[in-house]
């Protein structure tokens, strides 16, 4: 089978290459070179690997344990893996039950008082625990084949955002680092911390908040794309080359937190924006699709990952802010 380049993988798997770069970099994935090509290409071993990372990541399985599976031939490690998992779910399941058997008393309950006014202390603390003494044990039927268009649906439903954040970034005022070409995330971050650590910012402005988004975004016209990176300074803080101060007029966000790695998030957080929302609708910056039309990636924590020389890990934390307003009410 003929080399497959990261670009067309992407494509392909509807990954990013930034995702695709990360599995590379925590042991998930395997790149090779292709001839007359300067970037990350993959044969057909690494192609069918990732197909079973694409299926582990839609059953819900931690990228870490992932890496205990697949490289490890000892099939009891995926079953202690998969029943672990079992386990997480089962518990949430219960839970859920729980919580449906809860609201369905409380139904019957205002049904049969339809004539009455609602009193708050028909829900209260006491009639609350007496609905759940009261309940009995709810089981849960599945079937026990299941299809992998079962698995893609059960995955779109999962993939349903809940709890997103509404936060509004004031103005401040940022030295940003920038790199166009291979690994542009790592380089242009390698830059900044180096920033960092020499005007000793961990000190001078400890609540110091990274920022990063593509510049320019990756396209199918060009195998180069960049990412920007910013850290907040005083704003009389002088800024050395090849770093740029620049000035960030701020906004009203979504946002979403994610562990490092689940870029595919991103689309999540996009169709909560832009799907059936009643209330607000997306703000996209006027940059012609060069900057992620404003969207964000927050690097939460990073100044204190930084100082202690903390590598990044699957335990590291970014929000994902999408530019938002308020719908104009007709």
């Amino acid at each position: 089978m003929e080399l497959k380049t990261i670009s067309q993988v992407s494509n392909a798997f509807k990954i990013s290459t930034r995702t695709l770069r990360y599995y590379e970099q925590i042991g998930l994935l395997t790149s090779s070179k292709k001839e007359g090509y300067a970037y990350r290409s993959y044969d057909e071993e690494a192609i069918l690997r990732l197909q079973q990372i694409v299926i582990l990541r839609k059953l819900r399985i931690p990228l870490k344990q992932i890496g205990d599976i697949l490289n490890n031939e000892d099939v009891v490690q995926a079953i202690e893996v998969f029943k672990q998992n079992i386990t997480n779910l089962e518990d949430e399941i219960a839970a859920l039950s729980t919580i449906k058997v809860i609201l369905n008393r409380l139904i019957e309950t205002l049904q049969k008082k339809t004539k009455v006014k609602l009193k708050l202390g028909i829900l209260s603390d006491d009639y609350i625990l007496d609905a759940i003494d009261s309940l009995s044990l709810q089981k849960v039927s599945f079937k026990e084949e299941k299809s992998m268009e079962d698995l893609n649906k059960a995955a779109e439903s999962l993939s349903t955002l809940k709890n997103v954040r509404i936060v509004h970034l004031p103005p401040f005022t940022v030295a940003a680092s920038h790199y166009i070409g291979e690994n542009p995330e790592e380089n242009a971050g390698k830059q900044l911390e180096e920033f960092v650590k020499a005007s000793n910012l961990y000190e001078i402005k400890p609540d110091a908040r990274i920022f990063g988004f593509n510049h320019p975004n990756p396209s199918k016209d060009r195998p180069d794309y960049g990412y920007e990176v910013w850290v907040t300074i005083p704003e009389d803080m002088e800024v050395p080359a090849p770093l740029e101060k620049k000035h960030f007029t701020g906004g009203l966000y979504a946002a979403h937190m994610i562990i490092l790695g689940n870029f595919h998030e991103w689309e999540w957080l996009l169709n909560w924006v832009t799907i059936n929302n009643p209330k607000y609708e997306a703000n996209y910056a006027d940059d012609g699709g060069e900057c992620m039309g404003g969207l964000l990636e927050e690097h939460l924590n990073y100044l204190y990952y930084c100082n202690l020389n903390w590598p990044e890990s699957d335990e590291h934390q970014l929000d994902l802010l999408f530019p938002i307003k308020l719908k104009e009410q007709k």
